[in-house]
């Protein structure tokens, strides 16, 4: 398989060098600014060069890592796509992941609205060593409330909610469960990225779609209160990264928050994980205590002692977000 992780970091490095660090902070600030702030665009955010630019140098990079730990979680429980539809695409990060998940993906398509963005998206995968990222296909698309999708496999929807209005999103989410077999939403990892997430999946069930992850069910999420479903992948930062967010630590922490759903057809099997690890595992002498949402819709703390042996081992090894139990283990 090839490593485009490193793939995409030089593509970057060979993209971005020659454009002075100085030029992109103030612009990487605010586009911080835009993205937080909570409220939809009225314009794309994207407008120029150095809008993309920017948004690639520090941006595309955690968008990358929490695309590919979505798509890795869930590639033993989907079919294997031929074809990817990536909504809203920006630079093109879903379709490094996907590629880097999927060796055999064949074609990838981009719909992003503003050129700049498109524009840069190809330069970043002319020289990629896959070549579904070389060949993918980027073309210019504004999202409204009836919108076309083209059948796919698979169509992500990644970071992008939060950029449309309510009646937008919801027919996005309409239409790409009418054109993939495979849907995947992945937003922020923050209270209100989450409730967009919720609402996604709720529409996705709707369609007659079945959610394989991060949910072990398809019933209500029993996260509730001030608490909220997300996980968090660690992005290395490169010198670049941390001079435009004016960071001192060598990595960071993206938080996000997915749903992945499949169209079943005749004789498939596809099937979520019989629990997902909801946070990081508390660990104490001869004991791990996983807090695990179940098949059965539960949210519940589940203490593997140091007797259960095997159990334990792979008890101590499991991370937040992994499945539990592990394949051939009783809970």
């Amino acid at each position: 398989m090839t490593d485009l992780t490193a793939d995409l970091a030089a593509a970057l490095d060979r993209t971005l060098d020659p454009v002075p660090a100085g030029r992109l902070a103030p612009v990487v600030e605010r586009l911080i600014r835009d993205y937080r702030s909570g409220t939809v665009p009225s314009s794309p955010i994207l407008r120029s060069a150095d809008d993309a630019a920017a948004y690639a140098a520090y941006r595309m990079p955690a968008t990358y890592a929490a695309v590919l730990d979505v798509l890795d979680r869930a590639a033993a429980r989907v079919p294997d796509p031929a074809t990817l539809l990536d909504a809203g695409g920006g630079t093109g990060a879903a379709v490094w992941a996907a590629a880097q998940v999927w060796p055999a993906l064949r074609r990838a398509t981009v719909l992003e609205a503003t050129e700049p963005a498109r524009a840069l998206g190809r330069r970043l995968a002319a020289d990629a060593g896959s070549a579904t990222v070389r060949d993918a296909r980027w073309e210019a698309a504004v999202l409204d409330t009836a919108p076309r999708l083209p059948e796919a496999d698979l169509v992500t929807a990644c970071y992008l909610l939060g950029e449309l209005t309510g009646p937008v999103r919801e027919a996005l989410v309409d239409a790409a469960a009418r054109a993939a077999r495979v849907v995947a939403v992945v937003e922020p990892g923050t209270p209100a990225g989450y409730a967009r997430v919720l609402a996604a999946r709720d529409r996705l069930l709707a369609a007659g779609m079945t959610v394989v992850a991060p949910c072990p069910h398809d019933g209500a999420c029993p996260i509730t209160g001030d608490d909220w479903c997300h996980f968090a992948v660690r992005v290395p930062r490169t010198s670049r990264h941390r001079v435009l967010k004016a960071g001192s630590l060598g990595h960071e922490d993206e938080k996000f928050s997915y749903v992945v759903a499949v169209r079943q057809a005749d004789g498939d099997a596809a099937a979520p994980a019989p629990g997902r690890i909801v946070r990081h595992p508390a660990t104490r002498k001869g004991l791990v205590t996983l807090r695990v949402c179940e098949a059965g819709g539960a949210l519940r703390d589940t203490p593997v002692p140091r007797s259960r042996n095997e159990l334990y081992r792979s008890a101590r090894d499991a991370a937040w977000g992994d499945p539990w139990p592990p394949e051939g283990h009783a809970p």
